[in-house]
């Protein structure tokens, strides 16, 4: 029972006293006891001192909470054991992309991991780029391969590419056919998959390729043929001579060399048979001297083939050791699935901001150091981690809040004419930028006759459960001395909406008398000409592309779960005047790779902020002169909806 609720308790009647000349029989009495000795007075209590007024206590400064230390990942964990596994004296990693398509949010788990534990342990990374399969590759993969490196704030220690060790490749597979360590095949693709017994062993026993016991200088003679174009693709292949009773798959006699006719970007002609993945990544890591080759789980059962070759051809051999990869779910990753998607016409391009490559992150406008504190607060295992896309925007919100500026944002404004002031009044209103951070400063805005609200802030019919403006009702507008009550409205009759709300400023004639401050204080943009009040823009609201939480699931495939109202467009939205500072200020934050950006100079997603209850925004490139277009980049709280 808490103590506010006890009473005290009531007094019972007094039981009567019986007369003292009486006997009862049923009762024994006591003996008498004897008297006590009279009690010494007790000497009188000193006089208390008052005691001093209570000191009221001062309130915590309105600060960021700490952030997660951002090098955790590195410290503890599975990380550490593989530090502590192999402690080289000089760390070398690498992150080994294949330049046939955009990175998404998957790959800043690798970018992070293999960049990030290069950097703590006072080592290098290599970006070398797995530039295998001329059929596939593009320039412009390259190049925002390398860009999103550097927007995540890492600089690689050389720029190298698998092309560049076409002719030790080549040496060393010869190497390897005279060793008798591999052959050439002629089998269709039916036939190797039936000597590996099938689709899960259900063709039967392995067995061996016909091809796999001709003489060494029969595989050399073959081998030099597919190199000077007696083959077509797929009529050979250079596989390795492995272990068949192994129960690893990555034992079966893996390709090493196969014939594609397209040239390569930067060889050119010159070669018609290209290394494959298993043949090239264990033997670039060792030209480089890898200490530590860190990849997916997914490769772990490549390791033995890894650690072979690098034995059969007499090579240094790295240490590889394999990490749970990054998986969102609500959303697909696939480079398959998202070209169809661009060439469907379900987005605008690789970069639209409601897909989950690294650029349509980046173009959203969610910052560097948001990704990188989110693969950290992660943490690193073996295990695969598979993250709902609400979690992911829970730890983009955190980030940002601590961040970014606010600013006053109207997504669909109607117009308030406050009929008691003087057309031409204009009263600047000082805001900060930030009210848990004054390093943020702060800036003016007009308080005129004329101001703007959302109209979501305002009802033609009272409730108790609305605190915003309705006909009678007072409401404060952020930061304006005195409240406003609404008088009345107007409605446009064609389409029912209401076009305008007349109010009166509730400020007492006598500036001594208090006035009832009001329940609830919404943002305001004024209108001033000399200010160039409001800004107009164009706000883009993202929703999940996707209906449900595995889109290949659903009935029809991916495409049938796309969400129809996966974007809202608000044309006629305003902002204050406070965004030619951000502008001019940004990045917001200034942090991993848009540090040092020249202020003024920095890209349109750098203008980030919040806008007053109703999200993160940030501008988006499509802005140009005076037209401003502004990206949602998560809302403000997950569930945004929900309230009066």
């Amino acid at each position: 029972m808490d103590e506010n609720d006890r009473h005290e308790p009531t007094a019972l009647p007094e039981r009567p006293k019986k007369d003292a000349d009486v006997t009862e029989p049923w009762i024994n009495r006591e003996k008498p006891k004897p008297e006590k000795a009279p009690k010494k007075p007790k000497a009188p209590k000193a006089a208390k001192e008052p005691k001093p007024p209570p000191v009221k206590k001062e309130k915590t400064p309105n600060v960021p909470a700490a952030p997660i230390d951002p090098e955790s990942m590195f410290k503890e964990g599975f990380l550490k054991s593989v530090y502590n596994e192999k402690s080289s004296e000089k760390v070398v990693t690498r992150f080994p992309p294949e330049p046939n398509g955009f990175l998404h949010i998957g790959h800043s788990k690798a970018i992070a991991i293999n960049f990030g534990f290069a950097r703590y342990h006072n080592g290098v990374c290599y970006l070398r780029f797995d530039d295998t399969n001329p059929e596939a590759e593009e320039e412009r993969y390259f190049t925002a391969i390398e860009d999103m490196i550097q927007w995540l704030g890492f600089t690689p220690y050389k720029v190298t590419y698998s092309s560049d060790n076409f002719d030790k490749l080549y040496d060393l597979a010869e190497f390897l056919i005279k060793k008798d360590g591999a052959y050439v095949c002629h089998c269709t693709d039916t036939e190797i998959k039936l000597q590996k017994g099938g689709e899960k062993g259900a063709a039967g026993p392995r067995y061996a390729c016909p091809h796999r016991d001709r003489p060494p200088e029969e595989s050399l003679k073959e081998f030099r043929a597919m190199k000077d174009g007696k083959y077509k693709p797929r009529e050979a292949f250079l596989r390795m001579k492995q272990d068949l009773t192994d129960g690893n798959p990555q034992m079966w006699d893996l390709a090493a060399y196969r014939i594609l006719e397209k040239p390569h970007h930067r060889t050119g002609d010159k070669w018609r048979i290209y290394p494959t993945y298993d043949f090239t990544h264990c033997l670039c890591d060792s030209f480089e001297d890898i200490s530590h080759s860190l990849c997916t789980t997914e490769f772990q059962l490549s390791r033995v083939s890894y650690e072979w070759l690098c034995d059969v051809v007499e090579v240094y051999k790295p240490m590889q050791r394999e990490y749970g990869r990054l998986n969102l779910t609500g959303t697909v990753l696939s480079k398959r699935k998202l070209l169809k998607l661009v060439e469907d016409r379900h987005v605008r391009g690789w970069d639209d901001p409601r897909l989950y490559t690294l650029i349509a992150l980046r173009r959203r406008g969610i910052p560097p150091g948001a990704i990188l504190s989110f693969v950290n607060e992660l943490g690193v295992s073996t295990a695969l981690t598979n993250i709902q896309i609400v979690r992911f925007e829970q730890s983009i919100r955190r980030y940002l809040e601590q961040t970014v500026p606010r600013l006053m944002l109207l997504l669909d404004p109607i117009a308030v004419i406050i009929d008691n002031l003087p057309d031409d009044y204009v009263e600047d209103i000082e805001l900060p930028f930030s009210p848990k951070d004054p390093s943020f400063g702060n800036h003016t805005v007009p308080f005129t006759k004329t101001v703007y609200i959302d109209r979501t802030d305002f009802r033609e019919v009272d409730s108790k459960d609305f605190f915003r403006l309705a006909p009678g009702k007072s409401v404060g507008l952020l930061k304006v001395p005195f409240p406003i009550k609404a008088t009345s409205f107007e409605k446009d009759e064609a389409t029912g909406l209401v076009t305008a709300v007349h109010a009166q400023y509730e400020k007492p004639e006598d500036e001594s008398t208090a006035f009832k401050k009001p329940k609830t204080y919404i943002q305001w943009v004024g209108s001033s000409q000399a200010h160039s009040s409001p800004i107009k823009a164009e706000v883009r609201i993202f929703n999940p592309l996707f209906r449900s939480e595995n889109p290949d699931a659903a009935e029809g495939g991916y495409l049938n779960d796309i969400n129809p109202n996966s974007e809202e467009i608000y044309p006629n939205a305003m902002i204050e005047t406070g965004l030619g500072e951000i502008k001019q200020r940004a990045p917001w934050p200034e942090e991993e790779g848009e540090k040092g950006v020249k202020k003024g100079e920095a890209g349109w997603e750098t203008v980030r902020f919040q806008g007053l209850r109703v999200g993160y925004f940030c501008m988006d490139r499509d802005s140009e002169g005076e037209k401003v277009v502004l990206n949602r980049i998560v809302s403000l709280k997950e569930d945004s909806g929900k309230g009066s």
